[in-house]
Parts: C-alpha cells; sequence; structure tokens
C-alpha cells in the first residue's frame, strides 16, 4: 500500500465511502483525518448497516488500529452514540484511538453556524448546521478546546471561563439565543471525557511506529476538493483541507511518506447546499437521475440531501 490518502474530487458524495471500505481491507491503520460529523458514508457488512460520520471504515476488522486524528472536530454527543451503534452489534472498539488534540464542537458551536446561515438569509453558504465551521474558526483564533481537555477538571473549568462570558454574549445580542450554563456545560463535558478516556491520547506514536514499520494505512477524509477552502468555490466552501495536503496535515505523515492519492469522482456530480454548480441539470431529467433506479436514488449519509 503502504500509505494511500482516498480523497473526493468533486463536492463531496463522490461515493468516497465504497472505496475506502474497500481498500480498509488491506490496511492495517486506518486513519481519518479530518472534518466532522458533517460528513459521513453507509456501511453495509455481515454485522448489518452503519452510518459512520466520524468512526474510521477499519473499526469492522478486529485486526485494525483505528486513529481519528488531530484534524478532526468532535462533538462528543455524536461520536458516543455512534460509538454505541457501533458495540451494540457486537463490534470491539479496543483499538480505536483519538487524539488529544482534536477540537470539540461545543453548543454555542451549533447555536453560531445555524445562527449565521439565518442572519445570510439570501446568501446562506448551505452548512449542515452541526457547528463544524465555527469549531475550527475556534481552533485558529486559539480558543478551541481540545478533547484532552476534557479529562482534566481544572483545565476544562479554565478554558469554559475563558470563552463562555465572549460567547455567551454572542449568543444573546447578535443571535437572540438563550445564554448557556457554565456549569451544565461543565459537567456535560467533563462526563463527555469519562466516556472517552479509554481512547483519548497522543495518536502520534502510533501513527509513526506504523510508518517505521512499513504497516499498510489508509488516511480516510471527508468532503471534497472543491469544496477546499483555498482552491475550492469560495466563499462556498468546507473549512478543513480535504485534499492530500490535509490528510498529511490531520493524520501527522509528512507529505513525502504518501505513496499513492486515490482521487474519487462519479460519472455525474452532485452537490448539496449552495454555490455554484456548472452543467447542472434540473427539470425532468434531474428527477430521472435522482429518483430512478438504485444507482441512481443517491443522497447524502448526513445531510439526507
Amino acid at each position: 500500500m503502504p500509505v494511500v490518502a482516498v480523497i473526493g474530487a468533486q463536492w463531496g458524495d463522490e461515493g468516497k465511502g465504497h472505496i475506502v471500505d474497500l481498500l480498509a481491507e488491506r490496511a492495517r491503520l486506518v486513519v481519518r483525518y479530518g472534518g466532522g460529523n458533517n460528513a459521513g458514508h453507509t456501511v453495509l457488512n455481515d454485522h448489518g448497516t452503519f452510518k459512520l460520520h466520524v468512526v474510521p471504515s477499519g473499526i469492522f476488522d478486529p485486526g485494525t488500529v483505528n486513529v481519528i486524528g488531530h484534524g478532526v472536530v468532535i462533538d462528543p454527543a455524536v461520536l458516543l452514540e455512534e460509538l454505541k451503534d457501533i458495540q451494540s452489534k457486537g463490534i470491539s472498539i479496543s483499538k480505536l484511538f483519538i487524539s488529544e488534540r482534536a477540537h470539540v464542537v461545543m453548543p454555542y458551536h451549533i447555536t453560531q453556524d445555524r445562527g449565521d446561515e439565518t442572519l445570510r438569509g439570501d446568501n446562506k453558504i448551505g452548512t449542515t448546521g452541526r457547528g463544524i465551521g465555527p469549531a475550527y474558526a475556534d481552533k485558529m483564533s486559539r480558543i478551541g478546546i481540545r478533547l484532552g481537555d476534557l479529562l482534566h477538571e481544572e483545565t476544562l473549568l479554565s478554558r469554559l471561563r475563558q470563552v463562555l462570558d465572549f460567547k455567551n454574549k454572542m449568543l444573546t445580542t447578535l443571535y437572540q439565543a438563550p445564554p448557556l450554563s457554565l456549569h451544565e456545560i461543565y459537567l456535560r463535558y467533563l462526563d463527555y471525557g469519562r466516556k472517552l478516556a479509554d481512547h483519548v491520547t497522543d495518536t502520534h506514536p502510533i501513527v509513526q511506529r506504523a510508518l517505521d514499520k512499513d504497516v499498510p494505512i489508509l488516511l480516510e477524509g471527508a468532503q471534497g476538493a472543491l469544496l477546499d477552502l483555498d482552491f475550492g468555490t469560495y466563499p462556498y466552501v468546507t473549512s478543513s483541507p480535504p485534499g492530500a495536503a490535509g490528510a498529511c496535515q490531520g493524520a501527522g505523515i509528512g507529505p513525502t511518506r504518501l505513496s499513492s492519492v486515490v482521487g474519487v469522482y462519479k460519472a455525474f456530480a452532485t452537490r448539496v447546499g449552495e454555490g455554484p454548480f456548472p452543467t447542472e441539470v434540473s427539470g425532468s431529467e434531474a428527477d430521472v437521475l435522482r429518483q430512478l433506479g438504485t444507482p441512481w436514488a443517491e443522497v447524502g449519509t448526513t445531510t439526507g440531501r
């Protein structure tokens, strides 16, 4: 293999999940390197049907190590629900490791994401409303909360005190939303940390050891190249780099270690949300492509669009 990155070459929903599932059978380490629960794909196997949004596709192979890298932003409630569903089908999550450096989607991120879309009116971006963009914005602004913070009571409380007063002023003034309780959020996210503690670690040594031993590695991402923040149809783009460079950054792998990059296309392009869409088909022809026949009746796992 030994290090393969799978990227979408259009606007997402290209069918990356199917390709990733096939390649994951050959990998011994699968790393989810970017995005959040604004993306996902459906997996159908002997255990049942699963809608994965954050957990790497290698989770179904007991011999594969799975890493959620530091380039991902994580909503702990969504992740825990996903893990609960996986475990309910008898699948072990003992080989799942989550980077302590991954940033956390907080309640104010979701309110901000949805509020921004409302305020944009006719100029809305078409986000999923799951707080992903604001979480990345806080990461860049250096006021984000990382998953490792949830494991330390004093650190989490300090981080929340630093940011919540400002966030509440923004929520109540700009979005006319009720303020958030420091005490309630602190206890809730501390509980999330306890539930995830066995999986949260510094994942960098795990990835580096696999590289040193030439272990087959698969880098699994989300979205597509035409949604890239720099090279996509700005401003109708995503908030994390979905290309090969983002795969290296989000997984913690140097670019020279990549063996190959698999770009996934589909025969006819689709796009969800807003933004330009050259060669768009509408009317009755679009209805045929969208609804008739198994190969065409496709909607996104996360958005349902």
